[in-house]
């Protein structure tokens, strides 16, 4: 049986939005730190984009000082 040559939509990595949804002056989300461009992208990166950007939100999270328990 031939394999679908087509990547599968990626669904493994989760999203990081805690619905606290308001964009900062940066265009970051206060919630989930992600920029306006990657929250509207999510659902379209792969996973390797979808770690590479939770790795940015990770920074943005510490450079902020603000820490949302999780």
């Amino acid at each position: 049986m031939p394999t679908n040559s087509k990547a599968e939509p990626s669904a493994d990595v989760p999203s990081p939005c805690v619905y606290i949804c308001a964009l900062d002056d940066q265009d970051v989300c206060i919630g989930c730190y992600r920029s306006a461009a990657e929250i509207t992208g999510w659902s379209r990166y792969s996973n390797e984009e979808k770690q590479a950007v939770l790795k940015k939100v990770g920074e943005r999270e510490r450079a902020s000082g603000n820490f949302i328990a999780s």
